[in-house]
């Protein structure tokens, strides 16, 4: 740790404190997170979930583990640094963000997580945040519970925090999936549109209430296996029959809401993979233009401002059609054990082998599914067109950025500038719960949850 200068605390929770840092050889600046839990041997170390996790995965929008330093049996995690998170962004925020921001930040998400669940992980802990901004960039950050696909279960009880909890893990039940993650990025897709949470439950009983009073209550037909769960622990929905999302946010396109509605699904198996939301239409305006039709003068121009994270990170490729849903092949970074640089330190893994992940050849994908091209996508302006058109082509492409997919004309109008906070639905103490309840505004909640 010699070789880092801790500058200020940024953050702290229940495992460890996290430190803006900067590294006096090289000014790079860096975020160390402290672990509070002592470390006594350096196999202990490297057999944590996050480690485990993050050594097997490069990604743009998965955020980069540098090294791991173990020092007095302490352990510390360099990782690179973010300026702050969604949640930082939202809380103080009056004015809503557009929908080509949301666009934007979610397709990124998507993006990485479909890349962790083709590695065989899912993250079990996604919230506002986790997830780390900077400029146009957007990152997935603390694996401390994420879990291999393949492991077997019973899977934890508890895995996140409770307004992004997924109902199946709700009703305690053991075999969850992926899918998760999904229902937590619906819930995180809404509240990035209104400033304020979706399922702001104060307990396990009220939040499956407040998802009630939104989603309306779970049938037979819409979820006999979560019916099976509710008898198991002798649970009663509340009947409540829901609301319509575009109600809740009335900011959003109805590409939007359908997205939205779709990733909370009551039944895990309806909600869509991270590689099929990508295909929703509520993206269809983020495609990639691939290398081989850029000129020079196209290649050297930068983006919009507001398209930089989404277009230009390094490695990332989109497409407006299917993504493919095999594995990638695992060309992992080999993990290094240097010689303690002085007594007491134990020192360090070293994650800059990551880059090879460059080289990595994909292994035999299933075929993508083909979705008919718009006017204005790249395959029908390229169609009948002679190779002598592909530059002219390209720079039309390259001028193009992310934003609506269509403008809203006769949509109503958003609703005066809100902060992040407001109880929806008012609390219930008792685990069989009441009727529905009208959706009160202007009160607040705290936002640090179980």
């Amino acid at each position: 740790m010699e070789r880092y200068k801790l500058i200020k605390e940024v953050g702290d929770g229940t495992f460890g404190s996290v430190w803006r840092a900067i590294n006096k050889q090289t000014g790079e600046v860096v975020a160390i997170k402290k672990m509070k839990k002592k470390y006594y041997s350096w196999e202990e170390c490297v057999n944590l979930r996050e480690v485990k996790s993050l050594r097997k995965m490069n990604h743009p929008n998965i955020v980069k583990l540098k090294e791991v330093i173990r020092e007095s049996d302490i352990l510390y995690f360099v990782f690179e640094y973010m300026e702050c998170n969604l949640y930082q962004l939202m809380k103080d925020r009056e004015k809503l963000f557009s929908e080509g921001e949301v666009r934007n930040w979610c397709f990124q998400v998507f993006q990485g997580l479909a890349y962790m669940h083709q590695r065989g992980y899912f993250h079990r802990d996604l919230k506002p945040e986790n997830l780390l901004v900077t400029k146009d960039f957007i990152k997935i950050a603390d694996f401390g519970l994420a879990r291999e696909i393949s492991s077997q279960p019973p899977y934890t009880e508890y895995v996140s925090t409770r307004w992004y909890r997924a109902p199946e893990v709700l009703l305690q039940s053991y075999l969850y999936t992926s899918k998760v993650d999904m229902w937590a990025m619906g819930a995180i897709m809404a509240e990035l549109f209104s400033l304020r949470p979706l399922f702001p439950g104060a307990s396990e009983a009220d939040e499956i209430y407040k998802i009630c009073g939104v989603i309306g209550n779970p049938t037979f037909e819409s979820w006999a296996d979560g019916l099976k769960l509710a008898r198991d622990i002798n649970y009663q929905f509340p009947q409540l029959a829901g609301v319509h999302l575009s109600a809740l946010i009335p900011s959003a396109s109805d590409d939007a809401i359908s997205l939205i509605t779709s990733l909370c699904s009551w039944d895990p198996c309806k909600r869509p993979t991270a590689s099929e939301a990508l295909q929703h239409p509520f993206f269809q305006s983020c495609f990639y233009i691939p290398p081989s039709l850029r000129n020079r003068a196209v290649a050297r121009t930068p983006p919009p401002a507001g398209t930089r994270g989404a277009l230009d990170q390094q490695g990332v490729k989109r497409y407006s059609g299917a993504l493919p849903t095999s594995k990638l092949s695992n060309n992992f970074s080999s993990m290094k054990l240097h010689p303690p640089l002085a007594s007491g330190v134990q020192r360090k893994l070293d994650m800059v082998n990551q880059d090879g992940i460059k080289n990595e050849k994909p292994m035999r994908t299933t075929k993508p599914k083909y979705r008919q091209p718009g006017k204005d996508s790249p395959t029908s302006m390229n169609k009948g067109r002679s190779v002598r058109g592909v530059s002219e082509t390209a720079e039309k492409l390259g001028n193009l950025s992310v934003s609506s997919r269509r403008q809203s004309m006769g949509q109503p109008r958003p609703p005066p500038p809100m902060k992040a906070g407001g109880n929806w639905i008012s609390e219930s103490g008792n685990f069989i719960l009441g009727p529905a309840q009208q959706i009160p505004t202007g009160r607040t909640f705290a936002r640090k949850v179980a």
